[in-house]
């Protein structure tokens, strides 16, 4: 019998324990709370992911491309003049030089050559005088290979200056040649 009550005490003790055992009360926005605050930490990752994939194809289009290379020559794509003068200054036979290597390395690239001047002289003039800076980039281009049907010239004489003003430094940044790829 003494086994038996034993038994009891222990079973009631242990019914007593176990209906004691208190589990922890879950709060209901605690339990919201960490969930957005899962849900932001995973869209925050896919968004990094996503602009580490889009940095990385921009560095491969240009490695395929160095057209699309900022820090490349060939982002120079305007060759300055001097007053009243056609002859391509020798500070820009690099950069003609690097796009005609492109243009001989790229068979099917065309560039279109566009002449300008400053608003001194006359519109016939300067139309004139557009077309001969282009021309003398396309002979530097021939000369270095490029092929005939690559390249096409054109003369806006003064008619799109790229700055406004009459002063030197205006009609300088207005002789140029700029160097246009077709796309």
């Amino acid at each position: 019998m003494f086994t038996i009550r034993s038994f009891l005490i222990v079973a009631l003790s242990a019914a007593v324990l176990a209906g004691c055992q208190t589990r922890p009360a879950v709060d209901e926005d605690e339990a919201a709370r960490r969930e957005a605050e899962r849900a932001a930490a995973m869209q925050a990752e896919a968004d990094r992911q996503r602009a580490e994939a889009e940095r990385i194809r921009e560095q491969e289009a240009m490695r395929a491309d160095p057209l699309n290379d900022p820090t490349s020559i060939l982002a120079q794509r305007i060759v300055y003049f001097d007053f009243d003068r056609s002859e391509v200054k020798p500070e820009f036979m690099a950069v003609v030089q690097a796009h005609a290597q492109y243009l001989s390395r790229n068979p099917n690239a065309r560039v279109t050559l566009e002449g300008h001047t400053d608003e001194r002289g006359s519109r016939e003039y300067n139309v004139a005088l557009g077309n001969r800076r282009a021309q003398a980039v396309r002979r530097m281009l021939m000369f270095h290979g490029v092929a005939d049907r690559q390249v096409e010239t054109v003369s806006y004489g003064e008619e799109k200056p790229a700055a406004r003003g009459q002063n030197e430094d205006a009609w300088a940044r207005n002789r140029r040649v700029e160097i246009l790829y077709a796309r």
